[in-house]
């Protein structure tokens, strides 16, 4: 065992915007537990009344756009004595990034600053994929070349927002294309996630698991299915070794019915908001960012549940005079 993990009892974990990821807070804690270290959930959030509160404490924030959030972030961390940070929403991914090099003593599993800004970047990104030649929708670069049914989606959006079907050029007037990231749109389509996690000691996959996206609302999965797709699971581990990614990443695909083939839409390099799911199929990302945090070099999840269905429901946290009752 590493010397660290003798000193260390207890482990507090910083959410960026973590204000729905109960599940997942509940799965930290519990990786703790096996190893008898007790963990303390923080989440920055823009308020003080979100689901997280249930299970750990909200420190009211500002902007991840904000110029002065990496000083407002170093100050919870040595406020707090904060141990590991993890980001939950797109625009937090960068400021992690960036506090990774400014806290080498804090564990933040993110890629790098630079990953960051390409992945966030739609545009950008599919540039990219375009020229490792990793199999992605037909993109447009040009508004003469658009062909129809076109999908639209925001050059730095996140969550679906923003997303506009196309199926002439009356529905793109008033559009400004160097905002948006334009493709084919296919229709006939299966939707896929992986669930990666590359260590940060030696950059090895521990995992690479693909769930079918049966149901959404608002860009969040709520029905999903783990899958062995050999295809899909190399294809996910070349992308993360060519990117040179880390720490917990999360890849979107879809699968084109008419001929088969898998197509990269977008890569998160974050924990994605359906990682439940993985973690209960045998690929448990949360007890492996816990042990590396703690000196472990941790195991590849080699075998894991093909056919874990994981499905959600609407569960209430009330607040009174900001308390949770």
């Amino acid at each position: 065992m590493s010397e660290y993990f003798h000193r260390r009892r207890n482990i507090n974990i910083l959410f960026l915007g973590g204000a729905k990821r109960v599940s997942l807070a509940e799965q930290l804690i519990k990786a703790g537990k096996e190893y008898g270290i007790t963990v303390s959930i923080f989440s920055h959030e823009l308020t003080d009344c979100e689901p997280i509160a249930s299970v750990g404490k909200i420190i009211v924030g500002g902007k991840y756009s904000s110029p002065d959030i990496d000083s407002e972030i170093d100050q919870i961390i040595e406020e707090y004595d904060i141990h590991i940070v993890l980001p939950f929403i797109d625009p937090s991914i960068e400021v992690a990034a960036r506090c990774q090099l400014r806290h080498p003593e804090v564990f933040v599993p993110v890629s790098s600053v630079e990953a960051a800004q390409q992945m966030f970047d739609k545009v950008l990104s599919a540039e990219i994929f375009e020229k490792m030649e990793i199999p992605i929708p037909k993109t447009y670069h040009n508004a003469d070349e658009i062909a129809f049914p076109a999908i639209l989606k925001p050059r730095r959006g996140s969550a679906s927002q923003g997303i506009i079907i196309a199926n002439s050029a009356d529905d793109l007037r008033g559009i400004d294309y160097g905002n948006y990231l334009i493709q084919e749109y296919i229709a006939d389509r299966e939707e896929y996630t992986v669930d990666c996690y590359v260590g940060m000691q030696d950059g090895e996959v521990k995992c690479s698991v693909p769930r079918l996206r049966i149901a959404t609302v608002g860009g969040e999965v709520i029905k999903s299915e783990t899958r062995h797709m050999p295809v899909l699971e190399e294809m996910a581990w070349r992308i993360l070794k060519m990117l040179r990614l880390q720490g917990a990443v999360t890849l979107q695909f879809i699968r084109n019915l008419d001929n088969g083939h898998f197509l990269l839409m977008e890569i998160n390099p974050r924990l994605g908001g359906g990682v439940i799911c993985s973690i209960y199929a045998g690929a448990n990302i949360a007890k492996m960012i816990l042990e590396e945090s703690i000196g472990f070099n941790a195991l590849p999840a080699k075998f894991w549940h093909e056919g874990v269905l994981m499905t959600r429901y609407m569960k209430e946290v009330v607040f009174y005079n900001n308390q949770i009752i």
